[in-house]
């Protein structure tokens, strides 16, 4: 009589050699069914449980070819799509923040020579220049020919998936600058711990022809009341604050960004018109710029270059 399992469906004749195998003695290797390589039922088995485990195994990443820009996305933690044209303002367009700027070109010039440099967090008032800044020096250093420098750009949503982006990256020969613009953590996201074992003190390290820049409204790129409530609640107070500021001590450089000031603002507005070539009698462009910006409550270099787009619009010219 043919073995059936608990169900009453037949076993097949492999599971039947399996279940009816006697028992192992206690402290014992289970004893091990002999079942024959060369039979035809097995194979298919075997097969199909490799193709299971080939599925369940983690995608090895796939070869990128570097080349085919200067800068990428990081889509969806999975692949680099490459970027045909960066959106992006000249290094000579950015007023009021010469000091930072100069930092941060020093240290991506030093990494483009293969010399020691330090992740950078761009902090501060909004609309100052921080992303822009990034584009700017990345195009800066590749026009002075210390490149190819690579900008691959990673979005705060993806932040779990940079370990796999600098595996990948770690196998190409290039030099890349990873920017995540706009990084900051919320009280429930705890995806910063492992930001932080990948920026530095992780058993890796960071890939030699890596670097990070991040820009961010916060300075230690959580919310302040978040920080707060640790000082509050926690058991260890002093202890607890250090885990969550820890973060923003992963980045050597600690660039400041801070509201300018009305002069700085109209000094924004002049050179953007000059470089454009917009035909206005300086008295209207001053006029009409503080109009803007008081309508707007603000004053920055973004307020500035959308004046300055309004401005062209209504002169009917195109900005170049």
């Amino acid at each position: 009589m043919q073995p059936r399992s608990a169900t009453g469906r037949a076993l097949s004749p492999h599971l039947a050699l399996l279940t009816s195998a006697p028992a192992a003695q206690p402290g014992a290797p289970p004893p091990r069914p002999e079942v024959p390589m060369s039979d035809p039922e097995l194979l298919p088995l075997l097969g199909r449980i490799a193709a299971a485990l080939e599925r369940l195994a983690p995608p090895s990443p796939e070869p990128v070819d570097l080349d085919l820009a200067e800068a990428f996305v990081f889509e969806g933690g999975e692949r680099l799509r490459p970027v045909a044209k960066v959106h992006r303002v000249e290094l000579d367009l950015l007023c009021g923040i010469d000091r930072v700027a100069q930092i941060l070109l020093d240290n991506t010039r030093r990494f483009a020579r293969g010399l020691p440099a330090n992740n950078a967090l761009l902090w501060g008032a909004r609309g100052m220049g921080k992303s822009s800044l990034v584009k700017a020096v990345h195009a800066r250093v590749n026009a002075e020919g210390l490149g190819p420098l690579k900008l691959i750009e990673i979005h705060r949503e993806d932040i779990e998936a940079l370990p796999r982006l600098l595996q990948i990256l770690a196998g190409t020969p290039r030099r890349c600058v990873i920017f995540c613009d706009d990084l900051s953590f919320d009280q429930d996201d705890t995806s910063y711990k492992s930001l932080k074992a990948v920026l530095e003190g992780g058993i890796e390290g960071r890939p030699a022809n890596v670097l990070f820049y991040a820009t961010s409204n916060r300075r230690h790129l959580m919310p302040r009341q978040m920080i707060e409530n640790e000082r509050s609640t926690a058991i260890n107070p002093s202890e607890a604050v250090e885990e969550k500021v820890s973060l923003s001590d992963r980045f050597g450089l600690w660039l400041g960004f801070h509201p300018c000031s009305q002069e700085v603002y109209l000094e924004m507005v002049q050179r953007y018109a000059e470089h454009f070539a917009l035909p206005v009698e300086p008295e209207r462009l001053r006029r009409e710029a503080l109009e803007w910006a008081t309508t707007r409550g603000a004053r920055s270099g973004r307020v500035a270059f959308q004046f300055v787009q309004d401005l062209a619009g209504r002169l009917g010219l195109a900005l170049a």
